[in-house]
């Protein structure tokens, strides 16, 4: 790996880290659609990404470049979200120690 791929490697697990601290959480969502060619048949899309809850304006951009883009309507959205760094688990310490 190169030196610059594990910078933006290391800069995008700060950017989601950074995320995380303003309130965003982990959100899901289990998307089923209809298949152009066959309309009778819905077919499923997992998606995945930090959002924040409960207006949800990350999944929105993606639905609305679904409809505006994409064939396949769309027949229901399951949506499940978790923060997975909460207030309490954020605290100051006074000291660091570094093992070899």
């Amino acid at each position: 790996m190169s030196k610059a791929a594990s910078v933006t490697r290391l800069r995008r697990g700060s950017d989601d880290f950074r995320r995380q601290l303003e309130g965003y959480g982990l959100t899901t969502a289990n998307i089923l659609y209809r298949r152009p060619d066959h309309p009778w048949l819905l077919q499923t899309y997992v998606w995945q990404d930090y959002d924040l809850c409960p207006n949800f304006p990350v999944l929105n951009k993606f639905l609305n470049f679904w409809l505006e883009t994409l064939e396949g309507p769309l027949h229901s959205v399951t949506v499940a979200h978790a923060r997975l760094i909460k207030p309490t688990e954020i605290r100051a310490i006074d000291g660091e120690f570094r093992l070899h």
